[in-house]
């Protein structure tokens, strides 16, 4: 599992990344009460809004880490946006595939994130 700045985890199964909030994210955020998912089938630059998560205390962009393109997203966040805050390292918001998997390299490992929440 890999980290970003703008505390997404992101973890890698072949050509496809799995993105989320972190639990810091999650904590900071209070309780969510909307979540607003891309589509299917739209191509993505790294750094792109892509979704919108919403709690009590306000609302926060989620940015594609990588560029490609959503090939799946978790309706059940639609759906039941609290999983968020109950389940924040397994509340999985969509997915990215990826030209070069590699890519994920790049991102900060648990150790460099942890420091940076510090």
């Amino acid at each position: 599992m890999k980290f970003t700045e703008e505390h997404e985890w992101l973890k890698a199964d072949g050509d496809v990344i799995t993105v989320g909030i972190t639990e810091h994210a999650a904590v900071q955020l209070g309780d969510v009460v909307f979540v607003e998912l891309p589509d299917t089938g739209r191509d993505c630059d790294a750094g792109d809004a892509v979704a919108v998560v919403e709690s009590v205390k306000a609302a926060s962009d989620i940015f594609a880490p990588v560029t490609g393109e959503i090939v799946e997203v978790n309706q059940a966040l639609v759906d039941n946006p609290g999983l968020v805050n109950e389940d924040a390292m397994g509340a999985w918001f969509f997915k990215v595939k990826v030209a070069d998997p590699a890519v994920i390299d790049g991102f900060m490992d648990e150790d460099a994130y942890k420091a940076l929440i510090g």
